[in-house]
């Protein structure tokens, strides 16, 4: 199976936050979301595969090509969607193939003009008159239309309404559906990597937390809960985000650790929303 994107050992500091040694590996044909709170580093990372920050130290390729060295090549292999439209204002959707066609090798103006329809994009009107989701849906045209490989989004369905969201959803599943093309977005809406996603990447503070597939991470741990009697030292070591209140305790732990636990605590599998909030907390993350 041959990867995406490769990221090893990226390091990157901006004043007192640290990107320290982070790696992960998105196979090619599938989805992958990346996942962590505000701050953790999910931005700089992206920021560092498109060389928009230099990187300190560590590889990044995309489909076996340097992301330095063969850079002019990798960008006609990846597309980029930000949660903010980067076209003018002012540019009708007519008019955003003609500015930025020319940057692309492979621009197929037939794809262009099939996602425009199939899209429901009113030709005539100014970017500004869009609303959020026909935006979105504007830039994912451009996106796919250049014959690109990876697609690379951040927040992409960050403020958008349900019905938008599930739109959007629907076509990262049909980009990719050829089992060559990827998707690598970043998203705090922890519904959309239920259903969309093959793997996740969770980074917590500047470093990887858990990389692999989305079935995995889920299996990974359990919410655990008990009687403050049953919270012993031991397990509290092996707790993340452990909250106590006076009628008991409530955290996660790794399964690998939740062997031999007392009879009267109870363990129940947690879904996304879940990890992410004990991870924030705090805890054991070794």
């Amino acid at each position: 199976m041959s990867n995406a994107l490769e990221v090893k050992n990226l390091r990157k500091s901006y004043g007192d936050f640290r990107l320290g040694s982070v790696s992960f590996t998105l196979p090619a044909g599938y989805i992958m979301g990346f996942v962590g709170q505000n701050g953790a580093g999910k931005t700089t990372t992206i920021r560092c595969i498109l060389n928009m920050a230099a990187r300190e130290d560590g590889e990044i390729s995309i489909y076996g090509l340097d992301s330095i060295k063969d850079e002019l090549a990798v960008k006609q292999e990846l597309a980029t969607v930000f949660d903010e439209i980067f076209f003018v204002d002012a540019w009708r959707v007519s008019e955003v193939e003609k500015a930025i066609k020319g940057f692309y090798s492979r621009w197929d103006g037939k794809t262009y003009a099939d996602f425009i329809r199939k899209f429901d994009l009113p030709p005539k009107k100014q970017v500004k008159e869009l609303s959020r989701g026909m935006k979105m849906k504007l830039m994912l045209a451009a996106a796919m239309s250049h014959g690109a490989k990876l697609l690379i989004l951040d927040e992409p369905t960050s403020g958008l309404d349900p019905v938008a969201r599930d739109e959007l959803l629907d076509i990262l599943r049909e980009y990719i559906a050829d089992g060559e093309k990827s998707v690598f977005f970043s998203t705090h809406i922890t519904s959309d990597l239920e259903r969309s996603a093959d793997f996740i990447t969770l980074i917590d503070h500047g470093a990887i937390f858990y990389t692999g597939t989305k079935d995995g991470l889920l299996e990974h741990f359990s919410i655990v809960k008990g009687g403050k009697a049953e919270l012993t030292d031991e397990l509290k070591k092996k707790l993340i985000g452990v909250s106590v209140t006076s009628s008991g305790f409530n955290g996660m732990i790794r399964n690998a650790d939740a062997r031999g636990l007392p009879g009267g605590i109870v363990t129940e599998q947690p879904d996304i929303d879940e990890i992410l909030v004990h991870i924030s907390k705090g805890g054991n993350a070794s």
